[in-house]
């Protein structure tokens, strides 16, 4: 492992001698997303609909491949704007399949332009999608007070995770399985997953304390 033999399982030290999740050693793009998003609480439900696709598009690859697309999908898709890539056709999937900058899986698209559609009827129920997202937030004490990297490895779902995907599929969503959804949770800030002597770990848990003072919606 990079670093002192003072840094835990689970960590390395980057190359400002930070402590940071050991998934992110290998680049400086997955190094700088794990200090500045991953795990970081998101209520803007564009970032939260594009992470839901983006995690789909994942499955079979690594996080890097797409964040080093991320660019390009955002461009290819709108801006992740549901509104409009509801009105997407077959025309724009034979563009999307065509388009060497993003993933080009039909299933995976066609599962985006379809996710859309169920984005603008999960609205008109809940609000937003933040509102409905947010009520799946798993309870302070179902947590493990300290995350070791033992306890994250074995972790890949958990009953929240089960529970808003198997409602999502309900709704006709697809390409949202609970590894998906759990993914998308400790991404979007639903859960903290960095490792305890993580440097970027504090700075999380006090985003999700100032969530929670302010924020309107469900708790």
């Amino acid at each position: 492992m990079t670093g002192s033999a003072a840094i835990a399982a689970g960590l390395f030290a980057g190359p400002d001698g930070a402590a940071r999740c050991l998934w992110c050693q290998t680049s400086e793009p997955y190094r700088r997303y794990h200090d500045t998003e991953w795990g970081f609480p998101v209520i803007d439900d564009t970032r939260l609909f594009e992470k839901l696709c983006l995690e789909g598009f994942q499955a079979g690859l690594s996080w890097l491949t797409i964040l080093n697309k991320r660019e390009a999908f955002r461009a290819a898709f709108a801006g992740f704007d549901a509104e409009r890539i509801a009105r997407f056709g077959e025309a724009d999937v034979q563009r999307l399949l065509a388009d060497a900058g993003i993933v080009r899986h039909r299933g995976k698209i066609e599962s985006t332009v379809n996710n859309a559609r169920r984005l603008l009827e999960l609205r008109a129920e809940f609000g937003s999608l933040a509102s409905y997202v947010w009520r799946h937030e798993p309870a302070a004490e179902s947590r493990p007070p300290v995350l070791a990297w033992e306890a994250l490895r074995a972790i890949t779902q958990s009953r929240e995770s089960v529970a808003m995907s198997r409602d999502l599929k309900k709704r006709g969503w697809s390409f949202v399985g609970p590894t998906t959804v759990y993914a998308f949770m400790q991404a979007m800030g639903l859960v903290n997953d960095h490792v305890e002597g993580c440097h970027v770990r504090p700075a999380a848990l006090a985003a999700r304390r100032r969530l929670a003072l302010t924020r309107t919606g469900p708790a």
